[in-house]
């Protein structure tokens, strides 16, 4: 039986769990020919969101796999349309096998977060919420994926999406003071918009703080430990991993190639990167690893230069390998041997990677170097996106503010509510373009 796509829409299909072996695979079909799929694979129509166990059967009639069908009629499912999820067993052959079969009944394979796209396009969530979804599968910890739920429930849509409506209504209030320009001041003044506009301000920027928590949380900090041979970086990185991830040798040159490794700080992702030390060397592999130690610096938000504080070399022979345009912080390192004091002092760090003096303070400046403030139960996940799109808001807001404090210029503050409202748009998806939409789901995985 050939399954067609009616209305102009694919039926798409995906396994929708992790690829390897595994007790239980899912594979996933939603579209309008989930039905006929159902009729085809099945024998039978499903009763909608009733677990049904059989046989999975192939075009030739032959059954692929033993296991549950769900099926969930539209809109109340995942993706507001009917979907079908076959839950067999975890062998990819056998996977692959049901996929292909539901490939040649008139599905096509599903692009990575096509699934969650639908949802978006079909109103089941906003543009945040679909992103969550996404910041919920990656998260590496337990407060980000506690984050990324909350946003995934409305933690920053809902303030979205009332700052909004506020907005709507001042632009109908601002329309029409400019219809009736004889009762202008009468109108700004009975309904109060300038309070109104200045609280809206207060309230965007508020939020702006909290999201901007929110998109530490998910990127994190990328943190580059460069110095002389023997500084003791690679010391340094297993005292911060608190594991032995790097080899440690008192021969300078050990390290020769980049060494990454993620760990948390109160939740927040720190990608630390171990580096050749910085030296001229006729050695071509130990040149190579300068030379991906530099570009490593390139792009980093922040470079520790590591220093032997028992054989002080030249801070600044150091810093002229370090690129200008990326933030610096001097680590003392081996105090412990010269005796120096540990903690954090103008413009360094002293600390032993050995006696693991000063590490605390170590994490605490990584946290300040992000501007992370600590794991709340108000926190949710944020992107970049978002923080550039409220800060455009907020400074519309303060322009608008600004007019009708000024020369109460009613037609330009509107004007500015209007562009705030659209940069609040675009965070939501209410207002939105292909372009964008690309760019996110295509960061998702298939199956999602």
């Amino acid at each position: 039986m050939t399954c067609n796509p009616t209305n102009g829409v694919d039926t798409i299909v995906a396994v929708a769990t992790p690829p390897g072996r595994g007790g239980i695979g899912i594979v996933r079909i939603s579209g309008p020919a989930s039905v006929a799929m159902a009729r085809a694979i099945l024998g039978n129509k499903p009763t909608p969101r009733h677990a049904h166990y059989g046989s999975f059967c192939g075009t030739d009639g032959v059954s692929i796999d033993n296991g549950v069908a769900i099926f969930f009629a539209a809109p109340d499912s995942y993706t507001g349309e009917d979907v079908l999820e076959l839950h067999g067993h975890g062998s990819p052959v056998v996977l692959d096998l049901l996929v292909s079969s539901i490939v040649a009944r008139g599905a096509r394979l599903a692009r990575p977060g096509e699934f969650t796209e639908r949802a978006f396009l079909n109103d089941k969530m906003d543009l945040v919420q679909a992103e969550a979804v996404a910041d919920l599968i990656d998260s590496g910890s337990e407060q980000a994926a506690r984050a990324a739920l909350r946003s995934l429930e409305g933690g920053l849509s809902s303030p979205l999406h009332a700052m909004s409506a506020e907005l709507t209504e001042l632009r109908v209030l601002m329309e029409a003071a400019i219809d009736f320009p004889e009762e202008e001041l009468d109108v700004l003044g009975r309904h109060d918009l300038r309070a109104r506009t200045a609280e809206l301000g207060a309230s965007l920027k508020a939020l702006l703080v909290n999201a901007s928590q929110g998109q530490i949380l998910r990127d994190g900090l990328r943190v580059v430990l460069a110095g002389a041979p023997n500084a003791g970086k690679s010391s340094l990185l297993n005292a911060l991993l608190q594991t032995d991830r790097a080899i440690v040798n008192a021969a300078p040159g050990t390290t020769r190639d980049l060494l990454e490794q993620t760990m948390h700080i109160d939740g927040m992702p720190v990608q630390v990167i171990d580096t050749a030390g910085l030296r001229d060397s006729a050695d071509a592999v130990e040149a190579e690893g300068i030379r991906r130690a530099q570009k490593a610096m390139e792009q980093a938000d922040r470079v520790v230069l590591v220093v032997d504080d028992t054989a002080l070399t030249s801070l600044e022979t150091l810093r002229q390998q370090i690129p200008a345009t990326v933030m610096t912080v001097v680590v003392y390192n081996k105090i412990d041997i010269s005796g120096r004091a540990p903690g954090v002092g103008v413009d360094h760090i002293a600390l032993s990677a050995l006696t693991l003096q000063g590490m605390d303070d170590f994490r605490t400046h990584l946290k300040q170097c992000a501007g992370y403030l600590g794991s709340d139960a108000s926190l949710y996940s944020a992107r970049r996106r978002h923080i550039d799109a409220i800060e455009r808001a907020t400074a519309h807001i303060e322009s608008a503010l600004g007019q009708l404090r000024a020369v109460a210029a009613v037609e330009l503050a509107a004007e500015e509510l209007r562009l705030a409202q659209h940069d609040l748009g675009q965070i939501t998806g209410d207002v939105s373009s292909d372009d964008l939409l690309g760019q996110i789901f295509s960061t998702f995985c298939i199956g999602k």
